[in-house]
This record gives structure tokens, sequence and C-alpha cells, in this order.
């Protein structure tokens, strides 16, 4: 398997890791220093991106990834795709997203750990 599908299939892990609200799994795949930008502009660290996505209001259903790209520089990858995003939001029942996603990644002792991520915007 080269980099660019170790690197598909981590972001896909972080994706399930989500979708099962799994706080320790996403530790393990976010690097320390991971930065989340949202679709609408709010800007998370590690911890509190866990804790709003295991623990808060939103809980995911799914995410899943399309036609992912990986561009891969030294030991730093860029990962783009579109996601189509299912969440409950409180009372409001299940919700679709579907936007555009770039990931940063770097290979840490080989294993690779996600820096930053940036969805949005929203495209329905």
């Amino acid at each position: 398997m080269d980099a660019a599908q170790l690197v598909i299939r981590a972001a896909e892990a972080r994706a399930s890791a989500l979708a099962e609200g799994d706080a320790e799994r996403l530790l393990e795949l976010l690097h320390e220093d991971f930065r989340w930008t949202t679709h609408v502009g709010e800007t998370y660290s590690r911890r509190e991106y866990i804790r709003r996505n295991t623990e808060g209001h939103t809980r995911w259903q799914s995410q899943e990834l399309r036609s992912p790209e990986v561009v891969i520089v030294g030991e730093t990858a860029v990962l783009n795709a579109e996601v189509i995003d299912v969440v409950l939001s409180g009372d409001e029942g299940s919700k679709t997203f579907r936007m555009p996603m770039t990931q940063v990644w770097v290979c840490l002792g080989g294993d690779w750990k996600c820096l930053a991520g940036h969805a949005g915007p929203r495209l329905i």
C-alpha cells in the first residue's frame, strides 16, 4: 500500500471514529497540535474537537469521503475530498451536509496523524 492509500485509510478511520463517538481512537489519530476549522468558521484544538464530537450536542451517524485526492511532500500529506456528513443535532433530528474538506496529515514514526482540517462551505 502506498503512502496516499495509507493517508486515505487514516482519514476513513477518523470518519469512523466520529460516527462511533470514539474519543480514544480520535485521540490516537489527531496530532497533539491539531486544529480544525468548521464550515461556520469556528476553530477547535484537539481537545475541544474531540469533546464537541463525542460528548456534545451533535452526534455523528456517518461521514463519507468522496473522491479523495492526496498530495504528499516528504512526511506531509494534504487530502482533499467531498464529504457527506449525517449528524443528529439536539431535537432537530438527522441532518445531511455535503461540503468540500481539506485535511493535513503528517507521518510520525510510520503513523499518519491529522494535524489540521477545514470543512466547508456547505453545498447542501
